[in-house]
């Protein structure tokens, strides 16, 4: 899967900011192999990439 793109006000509107994240300087591939596994639906928003894997219709929302 692709990570996907969000605005800062599209992220806010969803409360975004209660996911697990890390800043987009890092690994997306690492991340996923060592922490979220390798179906999770991630999601950038801003400087960082969220893990909305729990809420997926936010990642169906996102832009690619």
């Amino acid at each position: 899967m692709r990570v996907k793109r969000m605005t800062v006000k599209e992220g806010e509107r969803h409360g975004i900011s209660r996911f697990p994240n890390f800043h987009r300087s890092g690994s997306v591939r690492g991340m996923k192999r060592l922490y979220y596994g390798e179906d999770c639906l991630l999601v950038r928003c801003g400087n960082f990439i969220y893990n909305v894997t729990v809420e997926p219709q936010i990642y169906n929302q996102a832009t690619i």
